[in-house]
């Protein structure tokens, strides 16, 4: 059985130009969450959205569990994505845990890629003290587990705001705790661990394409000192930050969060 993977992965290209824009979302998210960003460049670049399987309206039957068992298996949905619409020199944007997923590929298969744009990227989310500081302890992963299994919902409205750390703004919360819930328990759950416990501290020297690092102000998932040492670790990295709180910039800033992206590849 050949696979769709356009279908698969609920893939959309939209806008027009002969440059590419892949948007790739995080954790407990869907394509959706691009919305604000995407109008302002849909004149200028094809947009290329998609679900990780098992998020957004992807083929839910397609999951596996071994296959997304580690962020390989993400990285090659996204090259098999690239590979089916015959993308070259692509500009990747991915928030979150995609921007680990969009490196991963890149080492994999550098020709699909032009430059990576990360938002809030992390390569190593547990802290490992004294050289390395993710902002997690391993045990505060381990309960957030815990919470998932025994109270999904409870879990989603716990971490919605802390990770959306825009108080004032309700519905920001609102939206993300939804999506959290949309998704099936189980697959989240794996996701957040595969999230969670990566360590992609050691391909970070194998990569090669041009890449930008925003770095959001008081964010809890991805703090500075995550910035710091990528921007210190990962070659041809540009570090700029960011006033946009929290981890989702682009649902809460989307002006600056365009406004930087613009700024990168305009000087690229």
């Amino acid at each position: 059985m050949t696979v769709d993977v356009l279908v698969r992965n609920n893939v959309k290209v939209l806008g027009t130009g002969s440059r590419t824009i892949v948007f790739a979302h995080g954790f407990g998210c869907d394509q959706d969450m691009w919305r604000y960003i995407v109008p302002a460049f849909s004149e200028n670049y094809q947009i290329v959205l998609f679900d990780y399987v098992g998020s957004g309206q992807s083929q839910i039957n397609y999951y596996d569990a071994h296959r997304y068992s580690d962020l390989r298996g993400y990285a090659t949905d996204v090259l098999e994505i690239m590979e089916a619409l015959e993308l070259r020199d692509a500009i990747f944007v991915g928030h979150s845990v995609s921007s680990m997923i969009g490196m991963l590929a890149s080492i994999q298969a550098p020709q699909y890629f032009k430059s990576i744009v990360m938002l809030g990227p992390s390569p190593r989310y547990v802290n490992d003290l004294p050289n390395y500081y993710g902002g997690f302890d391993r045990r505060d992963i381990d309960e957030l587990l815990e919470m998932m299994q025994l109270n999904f919902i409870g879990w989603a409205s716990y971490l919605a705001p802390i990770v959306m750390q825009n108080a004032e703004r309700k519905e920001l919360t609102e939206e993300l705790e939804k999506s959290f819930c949309s998704r099936d328990p189980h697959i989240a759950r794996q996701f957040a661990e595969v999230t969670f416990l990566s360590d992609c501290r050691q391909e970070l020297e194998q990569a090669s394409v041009p890449t930008l690092i925003l770095q959001c102000s008081d964010d809890s998932i991805a703090p500075v000192e995550v910035g710091d040492y990528l921007h210190a670790h990962l070659k041809n990295s540009r570090l700029q930050q960011m006033t946009a709180k929290g981890h989702y910039p682009h649902l809460s800033q989307p002006e600056e969060t365009i406004r930087l992206i613009k700024n990168y590849l305009t000087s690229a």
